[in-house]
């Protein structure tokens, strides 16, 4: 199961708890982009995304992609991301392995400690990060916006992260992070949908349509 905690920690690497605030060498302006970005995804019941995932060496050759398909309702969400499939009901997650055909339950984190999709579209900047905006560009007919993020904390894993921000959607259009190593991790959002009609039993694990899986309950 560890291989889809590395993947998720640098696909969501900008969703370390975050609050408003705190860094003094944060830009306003790229505050003020980020600060109308939560807002927007707060009016969305539901959020239905597909994304691209992708790997790359420190020369940009891509060394994999992989996509993936995520579904939010308020606290509850659902990933589908190379052979592995996350269900959280708000108080429980469930992480299948395909390969492995093995569920591991956890309690959720309510501390905020424990990396969630809604902190990707909602907290993602605060004291832990100096934000600055880079521009705008054109790509196709949209005006994407460059938000560039250096971490407070230089011991992390990664010295950069890049939000890029569809302004007249005022939604995240992808992000790629820096690793110390090299490496360069990116998720394009492929699609979005939001305000469907979602069941709440979507977002729970059901041991009976997985036949023969392995249960780890670590509660």
């Amino acid at each position: 199961m560890k291989k889809i905690f590395i993947a998720l920690s640098f696909l969501f690497a900008a969703t370390a708890p975050f609050a408003q605030g705190g860094a003094t060498k944060t830009d306003p302006n790229a505050k003020k982009i980020l600060d109308a970005v939560s807002a927007k995804f707060k009016t969305f019941s539901t959020v239905q995304a597909g994304f691209t995932y992708a790997v790359e060496n420190a020369s940009g050759k891509v060394l994999s992609t992989k996509k993936g398909t995520l579904s939010m309702k308020g606290s509850k969400y659902r990933i589908s991301f190379g052979g592995q499939e996350i269900f959280s009901d708000g108080k429980t997650v469930w992480n299948y392995d395909k390969s492995s055909n093995e569920v591991t339950i956890s309690n959720l984190d309510a501390s905020g400690g424990m990396i969630t999709p809604q902190k990707l579209f909602t907290n993602f900047y605060d004291k832990d990060f100096y934000s600055v905006l880079n521009g705008e560009k054109k790509t196709g007919a949209k005006t994407i916006q460059e938000i560039e993020m250096t971490p407070v904390d230089k011991t992390k894993a990664f010295h950069k992260v890049y939000i890029y921000v569809d302004k007249a959607a005022q939604t995240i259009s992808s992000t790629k992070v820096l690793e110390n190593g090299g490496n360069r991790y990116s998720y394009t959002v492929s699609n979005m949908k939001t305000n469907a009609a979602l069941a709440d039993s979507q977002f729970t694990f059901v041991k009976a349509n997985y036949p023969g899986v392995e249960v780890v309950d670590l509660r």
